[in-house]
């Protein structure tokens, strides 16, 4: 793993729209405990930017400190209820995983998982990824960065709302070790599209995949995409290493 510095973080990447929309579902009575009893634990503070769920400009993290120790890290965007990131944690205790969601509750189902698995090898974020990777997470440093089942956002006229663009894939670019990977999926065609479009006009990224991606396990929306009778599109894309 390359050497973590606690330095200023560059620029801001500026979106002038956000990928999500956010909505506050009323947390069960199991979920406001969770989050009481394990928030200070494993839910990293951080300072907000002009949005609620958006992280302002900070020195990085440092991951060293964050984890104790000096691993590998994977990162989710939107990583719901913890499904995937908990049951990777479970399965590679040597890597350190972290998750950005913006939804209380979401963090707050996770919180139960980590705490009912024993692990101490995940953090989360409470916050917009699109922000947090900016500010929060130094360049080169993420051995991969997992996209899931993002928003596909199918009206014509919300697709500037869609994660993945080549602004993002910049960024993904930045925070990836020399080989580090993007992992991708999706159940929509259209967005499937996108994201080659996108990934495979980078020259930062070569093809290395289109199996399913074994790490992942069904969740709701891959059930839901398949019930709907659409094909799931998994996708890796692997850092260019220097010639």
């Amino acid at each position: 793993m390359p050497e973590v510095d606690t330095i200023t973080a560059p620029p801001a990447f500026h979106r002038s729209v956000v990928s999500y929309v956010r909505r506050s579902p009323r947390m069960t009575q199991s979920q406001k405990a969770w989050l009481g009893a394990y928030r200070d634990r494993w839910v990293i503070e951080v300072t907000r930017g002009d949005l609620a769920t958006s992280v302002g400009p900070q020195p990085f993290l440092d991951l060293a400190a964050v984890f104790g120790r000096r691993a590998p890290l994977i990162i989710e965007v939107g990583s719901g209820h913890g499904e995937t990131l908990v049951a990777a944690a479970q399965e590679r205790p040597g890597l350190d995983f972290l998750g950005f969601e913006v939804f209380e509750a979401s963090i707050a189902a996770t919180l139960g998982k980590i705490a009912a698995a024993g692990l101490d090898n995940v953090r989360l974020v409470a916050a917009d990824a699109v922000s947090g990777l900016t500010h929060l997470v130094p360049d080169h440093t993420v051995a991969e960065l997992w996209v899931f089942f993002p928003d596909p956002w199918p009206k014509q006229r919300h697709h500037k709302r869609r994660l993945v663009s080549p602004a993002f894939a910049d960024l993904a670019a930045r925070k990836l070790v020399p080989g580090g990977i993007a992992r991708l999926a999706t159940d929509w065609e259209a967005y499937a599209q996108v994201i080659d479009q996108v990934f495979g006009h980078d020259d930062c990224f070569e093809l290395i995949g289109r199996a399913r991606f074994s790490g992942r396990p069904v969740t709701k929306f891959e059930l839901r995409g398949k019930t709907a009778g659409r094909p799931i599109h998994d996708v890796a894309y692997k850092i260019r290493e220097p010639a």
